[in-house]
């Protein structure tokens, strides 16, 4: 189990997000990690998100939750996974101080991060944020409750 975020924020209109990339092998993805021992999924989803991004977040939403079966780098075990998301908001930091688990991290207009992300369970992670988020031709978030 893992949680994690869809980050984002609203320039001239347009609903951008974070996006955590590794260089060799090409690889973008959203933050998330696994919770240490005693924390929530809430807990574990701002601690990574921080981590990875640099940015100090705030969670208004439960977006979705996403299953997948992996196998491990030298075996032959296949381990399933479910990674909760959450909508969240940027309220400090930048991503200039993230982790040294990715080599870069960048804001991307939120249609070109459903392109550039590598699996396409995210990119509908993030569609589903779209949704939420609701942005008005005025350039204001409408965010929904759920």
């Amino acid at each position: 189990m893992s949680a994690g975020g869809v980050v984002y924020r609203v320039v001239d209109g347009k609903m951008q997000v974070v996006l955590c990339g590794r260089n060799e092998p090409e690889i973008w993805g959203l933050p998330k990690g696994t919770p240490n021992p005693g924390e929530t999924l809430e807990e574990t989803a701002l601690r990574e998100v921080q981590e990875e991004t640099g940015l100090e977040v705030r969670i208004l939403h439960k977006v979705t939750s996403i299953d997948y079966w992996f196998v491990g780098s030298h075996e032959d075990t296949r381990y399933h996974k479910t990674v909760h998301h959450y909508l969240m908001e940027p309220v400090g930091g930048s991503v200039g101080l993230h982790d040294r688990e990715f080599d870069i991290v960048e804001w991307f207009d939120a249609e070109e991060a459903c392109r550039k992300l590598t699996y396409g369970n995210e990119a509908k992670v993030v569609r589903r944020a779209m949704e939420m988020v609701g942005v008005a031709k005025e350039g204001g978030p409408d965010v929904g409750n759920e």
